[in-house]
């Protein structure tokens, strides 16, 4: 039985081409990103930051929902240890996204740096393509991938900083169809995820939770702890196959 063409190991490998392959794969989530980047700039500047400190904050922090909390936090005056507290709750997903992407990739020692470039875009769509891949196409692909992405972030933010009030101003739909875009994204990257019913349980528990916290008046800590319970739904629940005796 042939392989597809990816599971095939070309005889000249490049990193290069990996890379270029993993930007070029990476182009949908432009879709998402950028929107959300324009308006985060566009946020942070009406926070009172400047815009070297709005697209610092997008490159150091690089969380997507913890750069609003964080502006916010920080423009309402909560003390620095609450901020940073609540910033790693919300980030606590990556405890899922970690380590099943750790068993498709191989070891390298530059994987402490290339951690900052893990965001839910980047991941879902890791998870669909790495497996399709040669083991020595996956680094490159991922750098190619989590680079784009990450810089695409910081122009963004960058241009929503210095010309986002502008564009809203010009198009005011624009500033009402923002805010959806990544979310739209996300839920069209992992809806394939509720094909295995593993996933499937751990994401209708964090969907569930998150609405139950949020209906209580828990909005404030409904994310990072609907996440945590979600991570620990994966790891504790396993379905096993049953095989019928013929």
């Amino acid at each position: 039985m042939n392989q597809p063409a990816d599971h095939l190991i070309p005889a000249h490998h490049s990193p290069v081409r990996s890379a270029l392959q993993g930007v070029r794969e990476a182009i949908p989530l432009l879709g998402g990103y950028v929107p959300v980047a324009l308006s985060f700039g566009l946020v942070a500047t009406q926070a009172g930051f400047t815009t070297w400190e709005a697209v610092a904050i997008s490159a150091l922090i690089y969380a997507g929902a913890s750069q609003f909390l964080f502006v916010g936090m920080i423009a309402a005056g909560a003390p620095l240890w609450l901020v940073v507290t609540m910033t790693l709750l919300i980030n606590i997903r990556h405890v899922v996204y970690g380590p099943n992407l750790a068993a498709l990739l191989p070891r390298s020692r530059h994987w402490p740096w290339l951690m900052h470039g893990l965001t839910d875009q980047v991941f879902a769509l890791a998870l669909t393509r790495l497996p399709q891949l040669p083991e020595v196409k996956r680094f490159g692909w991922f750098l190619g991938a989590s680079l784009f992405a990450w810089g695409a972030w910081i122009i963004g933010t960058a241009v929503g900083a210095t010309a986002g009030e502008a564009v809203t101003a010009r198009w005011p739909l624009l500033g009402e169809v923002m805010p959806f875009a990544l979310p739209a994204l996300f839920l069209t990257m992992v809806a394939p995820r509720f094909t295995d019913k593993r996933w499937a349980l751990a994401m209708l528990t964090t969907i569930i939770a998150a609405l139950m916290l949020t209906l209580y008046g828990l909005s404030n800590v409904a994310i990072p702890l609907a996440a945590a319970l979600g991570a620990l739904c994966f790891y504790s629940i396993r379905f096993t196959t049953r095989s019928r005796a013929l």
